[in-house]
């Protein structure tokens, strides 16, 4: 995989400038820059009510821009956006159909709508939905729902495929066969704008990552590229006999805690340097914990996440913020 290049220029699928929306002036998305290139993976990430969903409404030209402006696959978000809808497949996160109408129906509703020729079974059965094509689609299970999406998706070889939350209700079968579409659209030519919270796909399947906090972009690069941005940071797995949480508690209150998580018997915590885990031990000890193992290790993507979407915002941890200005509303609950 990677961004398709044309001669030195790399062409891009999606571009904003100082993309803007607020609600009740409530800021969702905040002055958003955002570049993806044409044939990539991009990973869009962000704790709920960072303004994903906006952003993506904006794109496809359902939820109007504040301010700002983009472009998608060349058209403009604002005024050219049924052009840009017929080129992308979009499955919408909290896909919902409709109960009465057949698996088969709904890919031809999106055939239809891209005024293409694919065969609706052919797609169904791209997705694992063979053996459900004229099944009613009220009975299905959320992954059952999430896999009827991604066909009507697939309808018409869009140039560009967005998809929010994709993986949602999908057993780990069903997310590696998602993540092996995804690449064979890539391999015919498609880009894929890739919304998630679930950073394992992410990891697995995307080209570069852009982080989202408070409506603003805090961090884009690689994976690697932002971990090699992580090096002071440090990682600590404190195995106990029970974590309790007072002990939870008190770790999480110690200087230099970006990030606490219980994994059975193990505390895993997120530092902001290697010299804070002392610290960290002594508290433990403090709280009542008795300590039975201690292991360090490298900074997961999720103490990465942590670090850019929590207070500390990542600059403690040698990570670049962007577009970052204080003292304007956030919208605090969902994306609007």
């Amino acid at each position: 995989m990677g961004p398709v290049e044309l001669g030195d220029q790399q062409m891009v699928a999606i571009q904003t400038r100082n993309l803007s929306r607020t609600f009740d002036e409530v800021v969702a998305v905040d002055d958003l820059d955002l570049e993806v290139h044409t044939g990539e993976v991009y990973g869009f990430l962000g704790p709920n009510g960072a303004g994903k969903s906006t952003t993506i409404n904006m794109l496809l030209g359902f939820v109007p821009p504040s301010d700002g402006s983009g472009t998608v696959l060349g058209h403009d978000i604002a005024t050219e956006s049924l052009a840009l809808r017929r080129r992308t497949g979009v499955l919408p996160e909290d896909f919902g159909v409709y109960d009465r109408l057949t698996a088969r129906k709904h890919v031809e509703f999106a055939i239809e709508t891209k005024a293409a020729d694919d065969d609706p079974e052919v797609l169904l059965e791209r997705v694992g939905l063979a053996d459900a094509i004229d099944r009613k689609a009220g009975g299905f299970s959320k992954g059952m729902a999430q896999r009827l999406a991604l066909a009507m998706a697939l309808a018409g070889d869009p140039d560009l495929l967005l998809l929010d939350e994709p993986s949602t209700g999908l057993d780990p079968n069903g997310a590696r066969e998602m993540r092996s579409i995804i690449r064979q659209e890539v391999d015919r030519g498609a880009t894929v704008f890739f919304s998630s919270h679930i950073l394992g796909q992410v990891e697995a399947i995307c080209d570069r990552v852009g982080v989202l906090r408070e409506g603003r972009l805090v961090a884009e690069d690689t994976i690697e590229g932002l971990r090699s941005e992580f090096d002071s940071a440090a990682r600590l797995i404190v195995t106990i006999d029970e974590p309790t949480d007072d002990i939870v508690t008190a770790v999480r209150s110690t200087a230099g805690v970006v990030d606490v998580r219980i994994e059975e018997a193990d505390i895993v915590v997120s530092l902001e340097r290697d010299d804070r885990k002392a610290p960290v031990i002594n508290a433990i000890e403090d709280a009542g914990g008795t300590i039975t193992d201690i292991t360090s290790a490298d900074p997961s993507l999720e103490d990465l996440f942590a670090a850019l979407t929590t207070d500390g915002d990542g600059t403690d941890l040698g990570v670049s913020s962007r577009n970052r200005s204080p003292g304007r509303p956030r919208a605090t609950e969902g994306d609007a």
